[in-house]
């Protein structure tokens, strides 16, 4: 049904606040106690065609689900506004004169459940307004800034999937992730073995001691750089650092068992028993993801490492009996976005139905596959020498278009300008330090070493903004997935078996549990897995269409039906 009319929700008080709006404006008003919101909600949402606009749908949005409550659409005017607030494509009028009590950075964990309910205190949790008379101001400040850009369809559309992806985060948080306790700490005993007395596993003790006796040095703490530094030195190791990659360059009998201490520490501190005791409750992982908390627009999340589980924790990942995970990410998604939004349709074809990095090879622009993605990634991020500085030609002479515009935007960066995402989320100005160093160098009298230190932080901008195009870009494509995977799922009927772990809303619909850049983990019934798997094709062709209309690119998706969320 198309949207008809939306509703503004603020705080009156004790109450919440109300305003219904439709074309000609506000057209009524009302005031609801908060125990019959969910159910006042419930009922305009059966009605079809509502878009809720409220100040941060972290505040809002996890008491309905609770009670059981899901809700299509709404706007969410935090986000809104941290994307207009940068946007070049708005006039000076509009948002641009909002006010700074907007400007609050992206919600960090709130009490799931709880914060519908905890009206006191929202202000000072968000640091956004929440009552309805600067929630209205807001909205219509936001709508005169879409309304009178540069291309007001398209910034529409991001502000619309913004918020689609404000509304997917608080569902997977409530949902949650099925995660098998029991296979999690098989895992930690298989990898770092039994854990002592002392808390401290067999194999990272037994790695320890190997480092120490290798070094001479019974009592350096492996965990204080400083010390580990100094054991290092004394024994003949020219280091500067006790970083990774420098120690493996390194000939010494202390670094293997080293290497190995590390890897083993960072599993145990990261996602060891603490971890699985702090965030795996009642057969779920609720972790708390922030939408837009990258300024490209990618996701980051407030806590549980949501964004960095290691890949030998997946089979921990496991689906309630009688249902099952579809599991799809697609390849090479910032290399075709990049093909897309520069309309280069060599690169395009080089990518269709295939490996895109085989398809270049295809293409005889370069021989080896290893190459021809390294040169890829090298010209998206920025790589000025090894294979990506000697490729670059190659990759210029077949695919002038899409090498075109990055190279404009990295020439955009170093000038001091700003660049824009295909929907018109924009990079952050620079800082004025940048700046000054940037005018000091331009002036006569410049010392050598300011020269040389501006034109090292020209580049490091211009690197900044030409991946940022892409990258940005690409975080709209997922987003545009997001929400119509979600529209899609919410139409599917209901099952015989529930999964109870995920709540009133979604314990027997199929629903995102999971997200990761390109990366999306659907739990469903079982029976209705392989009509699920195709949805989730569809979303991302759909996706597709929305951002590049007609032109020639496609996303393929490795999709998986699985009790787990293993590794391929």
């Amino acid at each position: 049904m198309a949207e008809q009319v939306r509703i503004v929700l603020g705080r009156d008080g004790s109450r919440v606040a109300a305003l219904t709006m439709g074309a000609g404006g506000v057209n009524a008003q009302a005031s609801v106690d908060l125990e019959e919101l969910p159910a006042w909600v419930a009922e305009r949402e059966r009605r079809g065609g509502i878009r809720w606009i409220w100040n941060d749908t972290v505040d809002w949005y996890p008491g309905l689900l609770e009670a059981g409550v899901r809700v299509a659409r709404c706007q969410d005017l935090r986000l809104t506004h941290a994307i207009l607030r940068h946007a070049a494509g708005v006039a000076s009028t509009g948002i641009m004169r909002g006010s700074g009590e907007w400007d609050a950075p992206p919600a960090g964990r709130h009490d799931a459940g709880t914060a519908l309910f905890s009206l006191a205190d929202w202000p000072a949790r968000t640091g956004v307004p929440a009552d309805v008379s600067a929630a209205h101001a807001e909205f219509a400040r936001q709508q005169d800034a879409v309304a009178t850009s540069r291309d007001p369809g398209r910034l529409r559309l991001l502000v619309a999937a913004e918020s689609a992806g404000a509304l997917v985060a608080a569902e997977m948080t409530a949902a949650g992730l099925p995660w098998d306790r029991h296979a999690h700490d098989d895992i930690l005993t298989g990898v770092l073995g039994e854990r002592s007395a002392t808390g401290v596993p067999a194999h990272l003790a037994d790695a320890a001691g190997r480092v120490r006796a290798a070094l001479g040095d019974p009592n350096v703490r492996l965990d204080s750089p400083v010390q580990l530094l100094r054991s290092l030195r004394r024994a003949g190791l020219s280091v500067e650092s006790t970083g990774r990659w420098e120690l493996a360059q390194h000939d010494h009998p202390a670094i293997p068992p080293l290497l190995e201490y590390k890897r083993l520490a960072r599993l145990m501190s990261a996602n060891g028993w603490a971890w699985l005791d702090e965030w795996v409750r009642d057969g779920r992982f609720r972790p708390v993801f922030i939408p837009g908390g990258v300024v490209t627009g990618r996701w980051a999340s407030a806590g549980g490492g949501a964004l960095q589980l290691p890949r030998q924790l997946r089979p921990a990942v496991r689906a309630d009996a009688g249902w099952m995970l579809v599991v799809a990410d697609v390849a090479q998604l910032e290399p075709r976005v990049l093909a897309g939004m520069s309309g280069d349709r060599g690169l395009a074809e080089a990518a269709r139905g295939r490996d895109l990095y085989e398809g270049i090879v295809a293409t005889t622009a370069i021989t080896e596959r290893a190459d021809a993605k390294m040169a890829l990634l090298g010209a998206m991020y920025g790589a000025t020498s090894g294979t990506s500085g000697r490729l670059a030609p190659q990759l210029r002479r077949s695919f002038p278009r899409a090498m075109a515009m990055v190279d404009a935007a990295a020439a955009r960066g170093e000038d001091g300008g700003v660049v824009s995402t295909l929907l018109g989320r924009t990079s952050p100005a620079p800082d004025p330090r940048w700046l000054e160093e940037q005018r000091r160098a331009s002036e006569d009298g410049a010392t050598p070493a300011e020269i040389s230190r501006s034109r090292s932080r020209a580049r490091d901008r211009g690197r900044f903004t030409r991946n940022f195009i892409v990258q940005g870009t690409a975080a709209e494509w997922a987003l545009a997935w997001l929400a119509d995977l979600r529209a899609e799922l919410a139409q599917a009927p209901a099952a015989m078996t529930e999964a109870t772990l995920s709540g009133p809303v979604f314990g027997r619909r199929p629903h995102l549990a999971f997200f990761l850049h390109d990366e999306v983990i659907v739990h469903t019934p079982a029976e209705q897995a392989d009509a699920v798997a195709a949805q989730v094709r569809r979303s991302a062709e759909r996706a597709g269409r929305l951002l590049f209309g007609d032109f020639p690119i496609d996303f393929p998706l490795d999709v998986r039906v699985s009790r787990t969320a293993e590794a391929k």
